[in-house]
């Protein structure tokens, strides 16, 4: 699969979402063409902006970057998971897709196992070890 298959249009790293990491009712992510069209992803109103369906890949080539809704979602995620989609996406414009990938997986590996945390939970999946990056509520 094409690595900025994984890229949603916000800067959203769908490696890391527990959508995408779920078994029960997985999400292809935010650009594969597959049909599995989660609750979120098929309400998205980032991913179906009229601006981004008129061509554009990801959201920092639009001329209203960043607009009202990206920085409202950047905010929450800035306060509740320790991930900026504006910074995201400031990365892949600059470096490509393929340097901010290597960059989140260097960033988002759990040091005690390896496996790619979840950005949306405060401990590993897989060993319970800490997600430094999480700033939500602690568990």
């Amino acid at each position: 699969m094409r690595q900025e298959l994984f890229i949603a249009p916000c800067g959203m790293n769908c490696l890391l979402c527990l959508a995408y990491q779920r078994e029960k009712n997985h999400c292809p992510g935010c650009n594969s063409p597959e049909g599995n069209l989660t609750k979120g992803r098929a309400a998205c109103r980032i991913k179906l902006c009229p601006e981004r369906l008129s061509g554009k890949r990801f959201c920092f080539s639009c001329a209203k970057f960043p607009c009202p809704r990206l920085k409202h979602l950047d905010k929450r995620y800035r306060t509740k998971y320790g991930m900026s989609m504006i910074e995201n996406l400031q990365g892949i414009e600059k470096a490509g897709v393929k340097a901010f990938l290597q960059t989140e997986k260097e960033k988002w590996t759990c040091p005690k196992c390896g496996t790619l945390l979840c950005v949306h939970r405060p401990l590993c999946q897989a060993c319970g070890g800490k997600n430094k990056h999480y700033v939500g509520k602690k568990v």
